[in-house]
């Protein structure tokens, strides 16, 4: 077999390494024989050759051959089906592209994995949760008919995640239960690698089996599952963590399981009282825009619901007045028009320091939520409540006849709840400064000409107290608590 290759003047330099192109073995694709690898030799000796000079090659390999201008060279091929052989210095030197194309095709052969929840990171407990999984073999200027990639199975659970502080909770132990799972199992574990306990997880749901994918093919996958109501809500606190994740595990085949997590926050409704209202009456907010269809379909989704009953039980408002008092009289009246707040909510309240006996100087009061461990799991007896504050108001009130505060609940927070382990409260710190003798107020005169400047007192005797109102703190919608989630409900795996 007789190979002519003909190249032009401006590509030739004395001294310049001679590259030539040979058959790769039949053995590889016709696409991959074009991929010819070749080292630089001995450089030519002599004269450069001239336009159109022709050189013969053998397919014997490692023969030297004749040109015009008298150079010899010896010529060889390299395949370019194993790239990881060829050296990158030895072609950096000669400037060839072969490296790169040969580095490119040791990059192929993955598939990627994108998950995505429909609706965004946030769901109430008992609403059905969906997530749409992409799997995708990539397409690259070097993909061929062959590259095709193929997967075992892959399926998705949804599990939650259990971490407690192990200077704050005494847990019981259950032996040495072993929750990481070893590469060379097939069993899937959503909760391999994670720490903690798998404290609740759904039955898998598989979602598909022997898979093959073209380049450039994608597949997609729709999975659904109601989040669990049996469960406690999402929670990062000091002493527990709940953590939820919907897991895919997918697998190649001769390859181990990999892991694909999408965390997701979960509101739990708790505390919940009761319709005010009798069972006859129309409690749903109506919309004229809604047929009677449609608005019957609407009143029997449970999600419908349950926020249905969560916009009455926080719009209810019946003003609660409360006397300020400490050991020398009556401070302040103070008043709040309801104590259940959604998430998102403003909480207000007004001070009437006019029917006061004591002057307050100042008032400061903060949002604020305490974590207590039940007396069983407590590390040591008497331990003290862990207590995190989350918005903060104070003023000085000196003279001043009425005052108010708003303090808004934020949206990333946690409502009350409670289960074996831990118990979450919320309540509303007050925390006031009283002179012990009464403070004379500036006096102006009627008939008074000159311009006065009053000056408070230099020094004042003064004495401090709290008080600690418990209010309750109600989930929201998901969908609003969704725009500030941490979690942004998308995440992928190459596999």
């Amino acid at each position: 077999m007789k190979v002519t290759l003909r190249a032009k003047a401006p590509q030739w330099k004395r001294g310049a390494d001679l590259r030539a192109a040979a058959e790769i073995p039949s053995a590889a694709t016709s696409s991959r024989r074009k991929e010819l690898l070749l080292g630089p030799q001995s450089a030519p000796q002599g004269p450069a050759p001239r336009t159109g000079t022709s050189l013969s090659v053998s397919p014997n390999t490692g023969c030297s051959h004749r040109c015009h201008g008298s150079a010899k060279v010896n010529v060889g091929y390299i395949s370019a089906m194993e790239p990881q052989r060829v050296s990158q210095s030895r072609f950096q030197r000669t400037g060839d592209r072969s490296y790169r194309s040969a580095v490119a095709l040791s990059e192929t052969g993955m598939i990627e994995v994108v998950a995505s929840v429909a609706r965004g990171p946030v769901f109430l407990a008992g609403e059905l949760l969906e997530c749409v999984i992409t799997f995708t073999n990539p397409l690259s200027h070097l993909s061929t008919s062959a590259s095709s990639e193929m997967l075992a199975w892959a399926s998705a659970q949804i599990h939650c995640q259990f971490h407690a502080s192990e200077s704050r909770v005494a847990l019981p132990t259950h032996g040495n239960k072993q929750d990481v799972q070893v590469e060379s199992d097939t069993v899937l574990i959503p909760s391999r690698g994670e720490r903690g306990q798998c404290m609740l997880d759904t039955p898998p749901k598989i979602l598909f089996c022997d898979l093959r994918l073209d380049p450039g093919e994608s597949k997609t996958y729709s999975y659904s599952e109601v989040v669990p109501t049996d469960g406690p809500p999402s929670f990062r606190g000091q002493a527990v963590k709940y953590v939820y994740k919907l897991t895919i595990g997918c697998q190649r085949v001769n390859s181990p399981i990999k892991l694909l997590r999408v965390p997701f926050r979960v509101l739990v409704l708790h505390g919940t009282p009761e319709p005010p209202f009798p069972q006859d009456e129309e409690v749903a907010p109506s919309n004229p825009f809604l047929d009677d269809e449609e608005v019957g379909r609407r009143d029997t989704r449970p999600l419908e619901k349950a926020l249905d009953m969560l916009m009455i039980t926080t719009s209810r408002r019946c003003p609660h007045l409360f006397n300020i008092t400490n050991m020398r009289g009556k401070v302040a009246k103070f008043c709040i028009f309801k104590t259940v707040y959604r998430l998102g909510e403003d909480i207000i309240g007004t001070f009437n320091f006019s029917e006061g006996d004591i002057p307050c100087l100042q008032y400061t009061v903060s949002l604020q939520s305490e974590e207590e461990v039940q007396p069983q799991f407590q590390r040591r007896p008497g331990q003290l409540v862990s207590v995190t504050s989350h918005s903060r108001h104070s003023e000085s009130c000196l003279h001043t006849a009425s005052s108010h505060f708003s303090l808004p609940v934020p949206l990333n927070v946690t409502p009350g709840f409670s289960t074996d382990i831990v118990c979450l409260r919320w309540l509303l710190h007050f925390e006031f400064v009283t002179a012990r003798e009464p403070v004379e107020p500036p006096t102006v005169l009627q008939n008074q000409s000159e311009v006065t400047v009053w000056t408070g007192a230099g020094q004042v005797d003064v004495d401090t107290f709290s008080w600690d109102l418990p209010i309750k703190v109600l989930p929201t919608n998901p969908v609003l608590a969704s725009y500030v989630s941490q979690f942004s409900g998308t995440n992928s795996i190459k596999i």
